[in-house]
């Protein structure tokens, strides 16, 4: 291979490398784009949390763009009055959400799943609790006299919350979605796959530009 053959076929080497990377770069960011959803936007994941209550059709109130929202405790559900109404409401990042007793149903209080906030138990009509919530997420709490019962609820709170079918979370019983660990599964693959082809590509092309020679140059002239 001459010189000047040899200095066009490196140059076309650059070329394909620079293009490869950057069909690389391309396809990674599109798949994770593609894959890497999960977060706001869609019908929340409560993972079974509101089964047990009766007065949750499966639909969440969207309460989002209100700088206060009230949550009735003592509602009517679960056999009397042993349920929040409505059991799940959505509000942005920073609301604060009032909890008003009507004083039906015996005594109340509301305590969040892992402890966070505890209201006391009490019976009286038009006590308040209130909690503002500046973190996204889904709150989940209970009354503890009537959990037995069903009395659930839960707070979706801004734009960065588990959805069903993409984003996981939930109680314990729910599987660990990978997509929580960073990039998609899907995203993975894709990207590996392609810098994997590329990179046999030109560890080929290297080979040939070193060892290869054309058939008309093979051993020289007579």
């Amino acid at each position: 291979m001459s010189d000047g053959t040899a200095d066009v076929s490196r140059r076309g080497f650059l070329r394909a490398a620079a293009a490869g990377a950057a069909v690389a770069g391309a396809s990674g960011t599109a798949a994770a784009a593609e894959e890497g959803g999960g977060g706001g936007g869609g019908e929340p994941d409560y993972g079974g949390w509101l089964d047990p209550t009766s007065n949750f059709d499966g639909s969440t109130v969207d309460a989002t763009g209100q700088d206060s929202v009230t949550i009735t405790v003592g509602a009517e559900g679960n056999n009397g009055n042993f349920a929040f109404g409505p059991p799940a409401v959505h509000v942005d990042a920073g609301t604060t959400v009032v909890w008003e007793w009507n004083g039906q149903g015996g005594e109340h209080n509301v305590v969040e799943e892992g402890g966070a906030f505890e209201s006391e138990l009490t019976a009286e009509e038009g006590f308040t609790f209130e909690q503002t919530f500046d973190e996204d997420g889904i709150v989940k709490y209970y009354c503890n006299p009537h959990r037995s019962l069903g009395m659930v609820g839960a707070v979706v709170v801004g734009t960065d919350y588990p959805t069903a079918g993409g984003g996981g979370g939930g109680g314990a019983s729910t599987p660990i979605n990978p997509e929580h660990m960073g990039v998609p599964f899907q995203a993975h693959f894709v990207g590996l796959a392609t810098i994997l082809a590329i990179v046999v590509s030109l560890v080929f092309v290297l080979f040939q530009l070193k060892y290869g020679e054309s058939a008309n140059t093979k051993g020289g002239n007579d």
